[in-house]
């Protein structure tokens, strides 16, 4: 009988995409390659839908709660006696088999809907995110946000800027073209500029997860190589 053949695996080769930088006011002032050790990994639909599930489920508050028989009130005396009165027989009014009895196999708030999720699996799940929206097209990088003072109308701007830049429908419009700002700090002025635009949202890099990347169509990154040795990190 002849030995089975290995099957070699090989890894997809990495193609460099290269993006462009700009300013809050939409000018492009620079161009920056993606690094492989955090957009070259490949897309893992079944590693995403876990993780993302997972910390859907672990964010899930139960607060429905029914009571069962022994938690409702009354029921303390016999309805009627056992035998003579050509009803049923019933020893309480707390049975389920009455109004106002308790609730069979209700919902209790004291589930746990929590999931473990690895370290190794979130990160594997953020990149590969974070990879299939380099390959779409779908980052935008900016080299910083200034803002003096909070100003919903000059955040308003800098998105109608930077999709003009960008060559991407308008960021601000509602709908499916919602963007996620990932900050490199936090920003005080930047967070309540941002704030009352609708389909808007922005999150400081060190806490970025698939859930959020996912839930908006595009992601604009401020400080990019700052930012991409902090992603390259958190993949170590």
């Amino acid at each position: 009988m002849e030995p089975k053949k290995k099957i070699s695996k090989k890894k997809a080769e990495y193609t460099p995409i290269e993006t462009a930088v700009f300013s809050m006011d939409g000018k492009k002032v620079g161009t920056i390659t993606l690094p492989e050790s955090v957009f070259g990994t490949p897309w893992r639909s079944d590693l995403v839908h876990q993780v993302t599930t997972a910390m859907q489920a672990n964010l899930r508050q139960n607060r429905a709660h029914t009571k069962n028989r022994a938690e409702v009130s009354g029921g303390g005396k016999k309805p009627w006696k056992q035998k003579g009165t050509g009803q049923a027989r019933h020893g309480s009014t707390r049975s389920p088999l009455w109004r106002h009895g308790g609730v069979t196999f209700g919902p209790r708030n004291e589930r746990n809907y929590s999931e473990k999720i690895n370290k190794k699996m979130r990160i594997s799940a953020l990149l590969s995110v974070l990879s299939r929206k380099a390959k779409d097209g779908e980052i935008i990088l900016v080299d910083a946000f200034t803002f003096a003072a909070p100003k919903t109308k000059e955040a308003l701007d800098a998105l109608v800027a930077l999709s003009k830049g960008a060559k991407v429908k308008l960021l601000s419009a509602k709908g499916s073209n919602s963007a996620l700002v990932a900050l490199a700090s936090y920003n005080r002025n930047a967070i309540k500029s941002f704030n009352n635009l609708q389909g808007i949202e922005t999150e400081e890099l060190r806490s970025l997860n698939p859930v959020k990347v996912l839930t908006h169509k595009y992601l604009i990154i401020e400080k990019p190589e700052a930012a991409f040795k902090a992603l390259a990190t958190r993949a170590t």
